[in-house]
């Protein structure tokens, strides 16, 4: 179990609970003690008209029961929580009667009548499965889960998006399918038991919370196999990988794989958002090595390119000359990449104007559709921001005030709803609890937009941000053990419940991230990456998606599996999810296509629970891939598995600790071609010793080797090493060695790295601490220092004699060299310098001077010990001087 958060003090506890008391009298107000809304406006429903059905069409299928007709009412239903309403219900034939239908009730609720029951016989079981299907009318707004066994085996969880406990006018319904294996059924007497289910960190206190009306329920017996195991809806999901929030460099292309395939996400069709910004130097870097990433790895992408702040449309509307130019010159080189185009980021925080808004939907559906026929376009992430008068927004210029141009458009539906005419899907950012806000929310201002909706949203929906910040915590109402937990867990769920297709906001952001942030994704092992925890003792985000992306968002026909502890697993949330994903429809522009097997387990229990599965593999060979479990970092997370020889059936045994998903990620040995090591790198450190480092290769262990030299023999130093690192020590000073790198038993290697070694190492830069006595107004010194060459620090003017950079080094160290790197601005060297060294940063001693060079300058002296370090300059010429990085050399 969880360890459960530590209790406040007694007077903060009795300050918020008297807050919270007010809050809840206000709620029942209006909505009642359940949350059941008053006074609600009719709207037609027949005259609404609803999306296409994402995913692949599902087959024909005959009715073996069908219990209520969909016509917009419960009333043929008991009462829910009635007398009248009866746990069991007996299908005895194709179509209930009325007076059998009077024993059914109107739906479920976690307090009162949380589960129904439906008995049913088969002559014999449908070769191809069944499939469930359920009519929600209204949900409260908790995103209620309803569990469905079959036999007492978990079939899935389908998570219920409704609009109940808000005041939105607007009824929100959908209709929710969940295909059943025939390994699921039995000759004769069938059941299957529909149940609510609480939110895995709430606590009783959420059951009255936990209800839903249906308007019918039926199951089929299909006609032909399914392409997808439908489970509630299909959606697909994914996250932003990029380095210090802007960059799509080599730092994130580096990390992308290992982030998707952690998250669950790879492989699947999922999609990521790719939003390198126009007006940001150096964003789009690296962006064509990024799209080729997630191509390999069967991802979609939306993109987000052009920055609109600046923009000044022609006299009849158009986007200027400069802003097609940009657009053309992107689409051109990237548009069969990305398969969506987003028209832009918040217009009304960002004060955007909504007719550059249109000029930029206008282009994308007449040329960017002709550079990218594929292409679909997405209305903007809608924040729905209010007018400047009701708040204040971001990007304010001059003496006027405005949330957006005109003021507040994109709170109104009626201005919003010309972006959506003329955009294929739908958008809206939403954080914490936002989707279901009176005002502003995704999820009930979009209902505003399409006037309510009939069989879900009327427009396919891409949400392009989602997630939590540090601050948010789950409704009170609803007991979490964990809240910060929780409402992520809620939040993700709503998207599943309403949503087709939505982002988490970003993998390395401040507040709101997945990973451990806050350093240059360039100099960083992405084996090393580490998860986030939001809060102490409570479940991370990481974990969150991971279970939610495995069992609503993997992809591919159905693989046969037999579990084989069922009493064990009777009535327990343990789902398994196994798919072929080489059956899945090439993605739109890249062509992408995938050639794994995943099996999938996820534990929703809050204990510890075992699972024997045998799977039947689409070829009886030997498997071999990675496995992706619990685990506070990328290498803690994933093993790599070899030799699983399958008959076709391959059998698979998890212990599932509470709350854990694990996938498989599986192919053929013999699919698996041989892969060197990429970006192997050495490093001197202390010591006389190498660092070695690598990116991951297909294999379960790496061979280092060595040789003295640049012609000598490469030799094995080093056989078993299971991570992407080596340290070689106890080296000669001098002396040249050629180094490379291979996974066991393959006849490839890494690229050869020769270094030669030495005892001069970088010091620590932790403690640290960097000035000037230039003006540091406009320019950090600590930029200089910040491991990332984007940043600098600069004099800001044309350099001049007399300037310094000094640094504390925190304590004495023997120096003897320092280097400035400025590569990215390699005519801002400094004309001249001096170097002095200090104790007490009071009496200074000239160590050496010297002129600097092009791109960096190393400047070599006799070893010295030093506290602070002075470089002046000394020359004078008509470019800054600029430090992006500095290294500080010793040989302790």
């Amino acid at each position: 179990m969880r360890t459960k958060k530590k209790t406040t003090r007694p007077l903060k506890l009795l300050l918020k609970f008297a807050a919270l008391t007010i809050l809840f009298l206000m709620s029942v107000s209006v909505f009642g003690d359940d949350g059941t809304k008053r006074g609600e406006v009719e709207v037609d429903m027949t005259k609404l008209s609803s999306a296409a059905d994402a995913g692949p069409a599902l087959p024909d299928g005959n009715v073996l029961w069908q219990l209520g007709q969909r016509d917009g009412s419960a009333g043929e239903f008991a009462a829910s929580g009635s007398s009248d309403a009866k746990k069991i219900y007996n299908a005895v034939s194709t179509v209930a009667k009325a007076a059998e239908l009077k024993s059914v009730p109107s739906g479920l609720r976690g307090d009162t009548n949380p589960e129904l029951i439906i008995t049913y016989n088969l002559n014999k079981i449908p070769a191809n499965g069944v499939l469930f299907r359920v009519s929600i009318l209204d949900a409260y707004k908790s995103v209620p889960q309803m569990s469905i066994f079959s036999n007492h085996q978990l079939s899935g969880m389908i998570q219920i998006a409704g609009v109940a406990g808000t005041d939105s006018k607007y009824t929100f319904r959908k209709t929710y399918e969940l295909y059943i294996p025939k390994e699921q059924l039995v000759l004769g007497s069938n059941e299957l038991k529909l149940r609510t289910t609480r939110g895995i960190y709430s606590s009783s206190m959420e059951d009255k919370y936990d209800w839903w009306t249906w308007d019918s329920l039926s199951l089929e017996s299909l006609n032909a196999p399914i392409k997808e195991p439908i489970h509630g809806s299909y959606t697909l999901t994914g996250t932003m990988v990029n380095n210090k929030q802007f960059y799509f460099d080599e730092g994130a292309v580096t990390h992308l794989p290992y982030v998707m395939k952690w998250l669950g996400v790879a492989y699947s069709g999922n999609i990521m958002r790719t939003s390198c910004a126009s007006d940001v130097g150096r964003s789009c870097s690296n962006m064509e090595d990024y799209y080729k990433v997630l191509r390999d790895y069967n991802m979609q992408s939306v993109a987000l390119y052009l920055y609109t702040g600046d923009i000044k449309l022609k006299a009849d509307g158009s986007l200027p000359e400069e802003a097609e130019k940009k657009l053309t010159d992107y689409f051109k080189q990237y548009g069969s990449y990305f398969q969506y185009y987003e028209v832009d980021n918040e217009p009304g925080l960002f004060n955007r104007s909504k007719a550059v808004n249109l000029a930029i939907a206008n282009w994308l559906n007449k040329k960017g559709k002709s550079i990218a026929p594929h292409l679909q376009t997405v209305a903007p992430g809608w924040a729905y921001w209010p007018n400047y008068s009701a708040d204040s927004c971001g990007n304010q210029r001059g003496t006027v005030k405005q949330c957006g141009d005109p003021d507040g458009w994109e709170r109104d539906p009626e201005q919003r709803n010309e972006l959506e005419e003329v955009t294929d899907l739908t958008n809206g950012h939403s954080y914490g609890e936002s989707y279901i806000f009176s005002n502003g929310g995704s999820f009930t201002e979009n209902l505003k937009t399409f006037g309510g909706a009939a069989d879900g949203l009327g427009k396919k929906m891409l949400t392009t941000e989602f997630g939590t910040s540090d601050s948010h915590v789950d409704a009170y109402q609803y007991g979490a053990s964990e809240p910060t937990a929780a409402v992520f867990d809620r939040i993700m769920r709503a998207h599943i419940g309403y949503a087709d297709m939505f982002v988490q906001h970003a993998a390395f952001f401040k507040n709101f991230s997945l990973f451990k942030y806050g350093f240059n994704l360039e100099e960083y092992d992405p084996a090393k990456t580490e998860i986030y925890y939001t809060k102490t003792n409570e479940d991370s985000r990481v974990s969150i998606m991971r279970r939610l992306s495995l069992t609503y968002a993997t992809h591919g026909t159905p693989l046969t599996y037999q579990i084989s502890n069922k009493d064990q697993l009777a009535d327990k949330l343990v789902y398994v999810r196994a798919v072929d994903t080489s059956t899945l429809t090439p993605l739109a522009g890249s062509g992408a296509t995938s050639n794994k097997l995943l099996i999938n387990f996820v534990n929703f229990e809050e204990t510890t629970q075992k699972v024997s599965v045998k799977v039947t593999m689409p070829k009886k060979t030997v498997y071999e891939g990675e496995r992706f479990g619990n685990g506070d970092t990328y290498e803690e997370a994933r093993s790599y598995i070899s030799g699983r020889s399958a008959t076709p059936v391959l059998e698979f045994n998890e212990t599932l600790a509470p709350g854990e998903a694990v996938q498989y990620i599986l192919q053929p040995s013999s699919e698996v071609a041989d892969s060197a090591p990429q970006g192997f790198k050495a490093a001197a450190i202390k010591g006389l010793s190498m660092k070695l480092s690598w990116l991951e290769a297909p294999g379960a262990s790496y061979e280092v080797l060595r040789a003295d030299g640049s012609g000598g023999d490469l030799k094995v130093i080093a056989t078993g090493v299971q991570e992407t690192g080596y340290i070689d020590s106890k080296l000669e000073e001098g002396t040249l060695y050629t180094y490379a790198v291979r996974v066991a038993g393959s006849g490839v290697m890494s690229e050869k790295v020769q270094i030669t070694a030495t005892g001069l190492v970088p010091l620590d830069r932790t403690e640290w601490k960097v000035s000037s006595n230039v003006n540091t107004e406009a320019s950090n010194p600590a930029s200089a220092i910040d491991g990332d060459r984007r940043t600098r620090w600069d004099t800001g003017k044309h350099q001049a004699s007399g300037e310094y950079f000094q640094i504390d080094l925190g304590k004495e160290h023997s120096v003897e060299a320092v280097e400035l790197d400025y590569s990215l601005s390699s005519y801002d060297y400094p004309r001249g310098y001096e170097l002095y060294v200090s104790n007490d940063a009071a009496n200074w001693k000239l160590a050496v001077r010297g002129k600097g060079q092009l791109n960096s300058t190393k400047i070599s002296f006799s070893p010295v010990k030093a506290r602070y370090i002075r470089i002046l300059q000394t020359g004078s010429g008509g470019n800054y001087w600029s430090i992006q990085e500095m290294q500080v050399y010793s040989r302790e």
